[in-house]
C-alpha cells in the first residue's frame, strides 16, 4: 500500500492493538486529541494508504441517553473517515442483531438492532461505503482501556461476590487476536466480515473463567438481563461466525483471555 496507515481511536483497546500489530509499517496513531472524528479530517491526513477506523462511541447504555452524540461519533465519524479516500477498515458489532436466532449469525443474516448503540453502528456500516471492509466483532477486551475483563479483575479483588447476567451469549474477543486477523483481512475482498473468537459463553461464564484464571476467590451470582435492568437492550444470542471463503479465524476466547493476562502480568 502506498502511504501511511492511519489508526483512529489509537488510545482505545483495539486501536492500541492495531498500532502494535502494524508497528513495522508506517503507522500514524490518531487519538481524539489528534483528530476528533466528529469533525472533518485535517488536511495533513491526506494521502493515507489505509485507514483502520476504531474511533467510536462504545458506551452502550450511555447512547440511550445521548443518541445524537453517539450518532455524531459512530455515523459522522465513519463518514469523515471515508472522506479521506483511502482503503478503509471499520469495526462494527454483534449488537446490530436482535438475538432472536439460536445459531451463529453470519454475514448474510439481516440486522435488527435493539439499542441506539446498535443502530448507530449499523448506520456507520452504511456510511463506510461500498469499498470498505466492515468487521463485525463481539465482546471485545484487551490489555488497555475499560472492558469487562479489567472490571471483573478489579471487582473480584474487592468483593466476595459479583452479579453478572447469564442470559446473553456471545464470543469474547481479544483485541490482540482481532488485530492480527486484520493483516489477513486486507488481502481479501471488501464487504462485511464476521471476525470473533472461537467458542462462546455467557457473561456469567466469562466472569467465572476470569476469576478461575486469575486465582480470585469470588463467586458469580447469575441473574437475568431483566433483573439487572440496564437502560439498553442487548441481544440474548449474538455469536458471530463467517460464511465467507477464506475468512480469518481467531483463537478460542479462553486463549485470548490467557494472552490478555500475560500482557497484564496476571
Amino acid at each position: 500500500m502506498n502511504g501511511p496507515i492511519l489508526v483512529t481511536g489509537a488510545g482505545g483497546q483495539l486501536g492500541a492493538a492495531l498500532c502494535e500489530e502494524f508497528r513495522d509499517a508506517d503507522v500514524v496513531p490518531l487519538s481524539r486529541a489528534d483528530w476528533d472524528v466528529t469533525q472533518v479530517p485535517p488536511a495533513n491526513l491526506a494521502g493515507a494508504g489505509l485507514v483502520l477506523h476504531t474511533a467510536a462511541w462504545t458506551d452502550v447504555d450511555g447512547a440511550e441517553a445521548e443518541p445524537q452524540e453517539a450518532a455524531a461519533v459512530n455515523v459522522g465519524g465513519t463518514q469523515h473517515a471515508a472522506e479521506l479516500g483511502a482503503p478503509l477498515v471499520v469495526f462494527s458489532t454483534d449488537y446490530v442483531f436482535d438475538g432472536s436466532k439460536r445459531e451463529p449469525y453470519v454475514e448474510s443474516d439481516g440486522p435488527a438492532p435493539l439499542s441506539v448503540y446498535g443502530r448507530t453502528k449499523l448506520l456507520a456500516e452504511a456510511a463506510s461505503g461500498d469499498d470498505a471492509w466492515v468487521v463485525r466483532t463481539s465482546w471485545l477486551f484487551g490489555w488497555t482501556g475499560t472492558n469487562f475483563v479489567q472490571t471483573m479483575l478489579r471487582l473480584g479483588a474487592e468483593r466476595d461476590e459479583v452479579t453478572v447476567v447469564d442470559d446473553q451469549r456471545g464470543c469474547p474477543t481479544y483485541a490482540g487476536h482481532l488485530a492480527a486477523a486484520v493483516w489477513e483481512l486486507v488481502e481479501l475482498p471488501q464487504g462485511v466480515w464476521h471476525l470473533a473468537a472461537d467458542g462462546d459463553c455467557t457473561w456469567a461464564e466469562f466472569a467465572e473463567a476470569i476469576f478461575e484464571e486469575a486465582g480470585l476467590d469470588c463467586r458469580v451470582r447469575r441473574v437475568t438481563s431483566e433483573q439487572l435492568g440496564r437502560p439498553a437492550a442487548r441481544p440474548a444470542y449474538s455469536v458471530l461466525r463467517s460464511e465467507r471463503p477464506g475468512a480469518p479465524t481467531l483463537p478460542h476466547w479462553r486463549d485470548g483471555l490467557r494472552a490478555c493476562f500475560d500482557r497484564l502480568g496476571v
